[in-house]
């Protein structure tokens, strides 16, 4: 009568011991206890970081047993996006998820931002990259890159250009052809992706540097035509489009990578549950899959990529602006 009692008391006190080990490990994962994590997406809502954002959150939130909420806090080339995260507590609550445009393209091209990409950040994770494409509205008399380098010299500064805000990889896309080019455009900033997207469409601006993942719908809808994309080989997201390096201008280019940082000064366990949860998210296939889908090349890369990738492009790129004499706000 007392076996099966004593095999029951011996399976309970099994059972509690497993138990009471998965209390540290669940309780580790927590990088912000009792509150959600706010993931700043320096663009309005659906513009391609956005859309980046959203499935990130979603599979950090699962990782982590916890909501991750996206938080839109657009202006200024993602600079008060940037700033905002800049100056949150080092507590693993804010995280920012945005590309070089934020790191190495405004430092480069504006003397005074609230914040510097060296010492005010911690790298949580790169996703990987999304080249960005020439697009057209189909009215332009123009479907190659020699065309629209032959109607932009024949009537100089009548074309213009659209990209997601002042200092963006999009922005600095347009000038870097212009240079190479040696064509007249004006740039149009729009506040994101989407509302430059919307006025492509809508015919308010002929032409726009976007990245794949805002592109690949509307060409597939035939509402704008691709150009080119910027990467110095053709994107296996874009097939049959070309490169602008190989269309005449080699050495042109101009890709984006999207990475993920927190605050600079996280404690080590807050570091370690948020970069294990951002690995094991980019290894789940089906968010692999989506991010994939929306036109990313996901290149997952550790906490330290951001910090080298930022010192590798950084001073390049500073040395272009005043190769190039672009101004520096």
């Amino acid at each position: 009568m007392n076996t099966p009692r004593r095999h029951f008391h011996r399976h309970a006190a099994a059972l509690a011991m497993l138990a009471c080990a998965a209390l540290p490990f669940a309780a580790s994962a927590q990088a912000c206890p009792g509150k959600p994590i706010t993931l700043v997406v320096p663009y309005p809502p659906g513009g391609a970081t956005d859309v980046l954002g959203r499935i990130l959150a979603k599979a950090m939130g699962t990782q982590l047993g916890q909501q991750v909420l996206v938080d839109n806090r657009a202006g200024a080339g993602t600079a008060i996006g940037a700033g905002q995260v800049a100056q949150a507590a080092p507590d693993g609550c804010t995280l920012l998820i945005s590309s070089n445009t934020t790191f190495t393209i405004n430092p480069a091209l504006k003397s005074k931002l609230p914040y510097d990409p060296l010492t005010s950040f911690e790298g949580i994770g790169v996703i990987g990259t999304s080249p960005l494409v020439l697009l057209a509205h189909p009215s332009v008399p123009a479907s190659n890159v020699k065309e629209l380098v032959a109607l932009a010299k024949a009537k100089p500064g009548s074309l213009s250009f659209g990209s997601f805000g002042n200092g963006t990889t999009a922005h600095f896309a347009g000038e870097l052809l212009k240079v190479m080019a040696g064509i007249d455009m004006v740039h149009v900033p729009y506040k994101g992706s989407a509302p430059a997207m919307q006025d492509l469409i809508g015919g308010q601006v002929p032409l726009t540097f976007d990245t794949n993942v805002a592109a690949i719908p509307q060409v597939q809808a035939g509402k704008v035509k691709a150009i080119a994309v910027t990467s110095l080989k053709p994107s296996p997201t874009m097939p049959g489009v070309p490169s602008i390096a190989e269309a005449g201008y080699p050495g042109y280019e101009m890709v984006p990578w999207i990475t993920v940082v927190a605050p600079r000064g996280l404690p080590a366990p807050v570091r370690t549950a948020l970069t294990k949860a951002f690995a094991a998210s980019l290894a789940d296939a089906d968010t692999r899959a989506q991010l994939t889908a929306k036109g990313v090349d996901v290149k997952p890369e550790g906490p330290a990529a951001y910090i080298q990738r930022v010192e590798a492009e950084l001073p390049k790129l500073r040395a272009y602006v005043h190769k190039a004499g672009l101004p520096v706000q």
